[in-house]
């Protein structure tokens, strides 16, 4: 559930992402630009042909939570953000479903864009959030930060 009286939303959540909830929570008449960005969950195969199945997600969550605002604080400082929510999943997310959602509204369309490029970059470097790879014949291994897997051929 989106805060009611803060200008960002920033949360780890067990549950599906909800897009159209995040984009209201951004809406603002001061707004010319919202952008929004989605990372699913994709089909793989292994290099032995094994099919993933989901991705577990584990994170620090108050180190998480700490970083998450560090990075909205940091958009802040760069584009005249208005509003911004930065959410992502912990647990089981199968194919298909998303992981993180980041939504920015801004005066106008570059800056949004801007802040919302920058705000996931830096968290699939900085925030204490891992992925592990679930496969189809019970493996599992995690994801390095850089998003490279040694295990896997993407389809």
């Amino acid at each position: 559930m989106p805060p009611i009286d803060s200008d960002d939303w920033l949360d780890l959540l067990t549950t599906p992402l909800n897009v159209a909830e995040a984009v209201a929570f951004v809406t603002s008449p001061k707004a010319g630009g919202i952008d929004i960005f989605l990372g699913i969950t994709r089909a793989a195969i292994s290099s032995d042909g094994r099919a993933l199945l989901a991705l577990d997600y584990q994170a620090y969550e108050s180190m998480a939570r700490r970083q998450l605002a560090e990075l909205a604080e940091q958009a802040r400082r760069q584009w005249p953000v208005i509003r911004v929510a930065i959410l992502h999943r912990t647990g089981r997310v199968p194919i298909g479903e998303a992981s993180v959602l980041i939504a920015v509204s801004t005066p106008h369309r570059a800056q949004a864009f801007e802040a919302c490029r920058r705000i996931i970059d830096q968290l699939k470097k900085e925030v204490t959030i891992w992925k592990q790879e679930v496969w189809a014949d019970g493996s599992s291994g995690w994801v390095h930060p850089d998003g490279n897997s040694k295990n896997e051929i993407r389809i």
